[in-house]
């Protein structure tokens, strides 16, 4: 992932650089729509249940109450999602904060600035062939398991799980990282691997199918992570405070309703964003986010939080060096929508 990153950061500045004085890609934020909102282009990561408050927020009406004409993309990828931030094809990027490490370490000067936690677990499951009802982290050793990319949040908190429960990823099992995210269940389902970690909807499908049984909660056993975030360009939030205020605010409203509104009526409200799923899916996978405590009261990206998403860098070999919280952390916004 890391690799990846500083490849297209390269091509980002070398395109900027030949760009000169080009055409500006991006919205124009003194451009306001016929309604008189501000338009903002957000660049999601993937699409999926776990961002719940994120669709309350759009579902309800909340972006647009703050005065904000939201146009949702899906980068599929954080990777993309970065590119889309820093080549001012997005706004706002909502990704794994990774990205915005690897990025401030690479060198660029425009970089990503995180100012909202949505997440504060993990949102993957461990899949098993067959049910286990008193499952422990000792049962992989010497099994096959589909896993996620190197140098991506699924696979390092998963390997971070491993590592406090003494078990070597290199040694004690076999990890096959060779699957696009997306496709291990499908290729669970085919007979590949003992056991796969899996995001919703496919963990509920393979149970569904009777393909697999989840038998640990890789949110619940790697404690509090934060695992994705929205961010801006530095030079985007230091022009626009007053939008991504607002957007703030909106979110805010989004993790106010999850936090008091129960698994059914949240599902109710966001299955618009996944006319693809049923109703009844929708409300099983809310209530399994809901119960591990998966989202936050609050956007604020604590210091402890940044300090622990270091460590796993670090362990996992993706991080040589400790990045400062204050450049890459803006509370200030959170902390106003909180009050």
């Amino acid at each position: 992932m890391k690799k990846i990153l500083c490849l297209l950061l390269t091509m980002i500045i070398v395109a900027g650089t030949l760009a000169g004085c080009g055409k500006q890609t991006g919205t124009d934020k003194d451009a306001k729509t016929s309604s008189g909102s501000t338009p903002v282009v957000l660049n999601e990561v993937a699409h999926s249940i776990f961002y719940a408050p994120m669709y309350v927020a759009i579902e309800e009406g909340y972006f647009a109450d703050e005065g904000i004409e939201l146009t949702l993309i899906t980068g599929f990828g954080a990777d993309k999602t970065m590119t889309a931030l820093l080549t001012g094809e997005a706004d706002i990027g909502f990704m794994g904060s990774e990205s915005t490490i690897y990025t401030y370490k690479e060198g660029a000067s425009d970089y990503a600035v995180n100012f909202a936690q949505l997440t504060q677990r993990a949102g993957n499951f461990l899949v098993s062939r067959e049910p286990i009802d008193n499952f422990s982290w000792d049962m992989l050793i010497g099994k096959d398991v589909l896993g996620g990319r190197a140098g991506g949040m699924p696979e390092m908190v998963f390997e971070y799980i491993l590592k406090k429960n003494s078990i070597d990823p290199a040694s004690d099992l076999s990890i096959d990282q060779s699957i696009d995210f997306g496709s291990t269940a499908a290729a669970f389902s085919g007979g590949q691997a003992d056991f796969t970690v899996e995001f919703e909807p496919h963990a509920t499908s393979l149970e569904a199918k009777g393909d697999g049984y989840v038998v640990a909660s890789l949110g619940e056993d790697s404690g509090y992570v934060p695992y994705t975030a929205f961010s801006a360009k530095k030079s985007y939030i230091e022009k626009n405070p007053e939008v991504i205020q607002s957007f703030t605010n909106a979110l805010q409203k989004g993790m106010d309703y999850v936090q008091s509104h129960s698994a059914s009526e949240i599902a109710k409200v966001i299955a618009p964003q996944f006319a693809e799923t049923d109703l009844d899916t929708i409300t099983t996978i809310v209530d399994r986010y809901a119960s591990q405590n998966t989202w936050k009261s609050d956007l604020i990206f604590e210091e402890d939080s940044f300090t622990l998403l270091q460590n796993i860098l670090e362990e996992a070999g993706e991080l040589d060096e400790r990045v400062p919280y204050a450049d890459l952390v803006n509370t200030s916004f959170a902390q106003s929508a909180a009050h």
